[in-house]
């Protein structure tokens, strides 16, 4: 099969530290080249993959500050996907909406995988896609609904990870881990109340994004004593492997309806289990009582964490393997390829995947 792959040209693929979009490209790019297919990548141009890699800027644009006006590079990366578009037998858009937009220009099918959720801004340009989609989780699926118009819904496909790559560790430290951007739908300081109010450390790892500095400023700062509570900035791939190892668990206090959240996934693989409030995702990646728990309030996340001890790492490991690694992911994005291509011109119909190769969650 002949298959082009859109990444946003904003980070590199795969990323160097921040990047859940991106990571996932990789895996997948990578995973069907070696399913022998003739693959091509249109992204950053300090990406590496062994597909074919096209770009029209040396480097993701959120490094390139030497540019005034980055958004034509992002323009002229999508309008060079499509101009190659009629070379393949399907475009795998990941880049949003700006190439849904432009997909009414070629024939070739089209499939959009929403890696975030969408505004009501781009309700016009969903009701003029007649492209396909699928989402990343189960959960996700109601976002889209009221903006899907035209388009063909085929079902969801969980993000996977290089599960080889992260360290698997079955010791653990007595430190909890926050580990995500320091924004206030993520729960960091929620992360910090149970820290303190369990006696234990926390690490905090995570890109602080300029929108998101106000509100580091003005509600977590104060709170990083250095200490108990110790701050280490955005971690990159080495580091964040170093610290999902080791932790005592990782905690997900979400504020919003998380499309995925890649950073369970990544802990879960090296043995660390996860804590969360059941919103967005998570009750499809994390098994209550066997990889982590799921929990309604703070005052629960407090009580569970003694009872994290009781999770076997080895059962973590074995499920982000089975459900969560390359093999999950490209079956399931072949298994859609194939249907799409069966019949490509089908608008306003859903399909659901096979539950094995959707990667579904245990009783989702």
């Amino acid at each position: 099969m002949r298959i082009l792959q859109l990444a946003p040209i904003w980070e590199t693929v795969p990323p160097p530290a921040y990047g859940g979009t991106e990571t996932v490209v990789s895996v997948l790019t990578e995973g069907l080249v070696r399913a022998g297919h003739d693959v091509t990548l249109v992204a950053s141009g300090d990406s590496t993959t062994a597909a074919d890699l096209v770009s029209v800027y040396p480097r993701s644009l959120r490094t390139a500050d030497e540019l005034g006006d980055r958004s034509p590079y992002d323009w002229l990366h999508v309008a060079t996907a499509m101009e190659m578009a009629q070379e393949f037998d399907i475009v795998h858009n990941h880049a949003g909406e700006l190439a849904m937009a432009m997909s009414a220009l070629i024939t070739t099918p089209v499939l959009t995988t929403t890696h975030c959720l969408t505004t009501p801004d781009t309700a016009r340009i969903w009701r003029r896609y007649r492209g396909a989609y699928n989402t990343i989780s189960r959960s996700q699926r109601a976002h889209f609904q009221a903006f899907e118009g035209n388009a063909r819904y085929m079902g969801h496909v969980y993000n996977a990870i290089d599960v080889e790559s992260f360290p698997f560790q079955g010791e653990k430290s007595d430190d909890l881990l926050f580990l995500s951007r320091i924004a206030p739908e993520k729960g960091p300081e929620i992360a910090i109340d149970v820290a303190k109010r369990t006696g234990r450390r926390l690490i905090m790892a995570g890109k602080v994004d300029r929108v998101d500095r106000p509100y580091f400023e003005e509600h977590v700062r104060h709170l990083i004593d250095g200490e108990q509570i110790v701050f280490v900035g955005e971690a990159d791939a080495r580091l964040k492997r170093e610290l999902y190892r080791s932790a005592y668990c990782l905690i997900m206090p979400l504020q919003w309806e998380e499309p995925f959240g890649l950073v369970m996934t990544e802990a879960l693989a090296c043995g660390t289990p996860v804590v969360a409030f059941p919103r967005g995702a998570a009750p499809e990646i994390v098994l209550h009582g066997e990889t982590g728990f799921l929990v309604e309030t703070v005052d629960e996340m407090v009580e569970i964490i003694p009872d994290v001890k009781r999770v076997n790492p080895a059962a973590c490991r074995a499920d982000v393997e089975l459900r969560f690694g390359p093999r999950a992911l490209v079956q399931g994005y072949l298994h859609v390829y194939e249907r799409l291509l069966d019949s490509p011109h089908t608008a306003g119909s859903s399909i659901d995947l096979d539950d094995t190769l959707a990667g579904t969650a245990r009783g989702g």
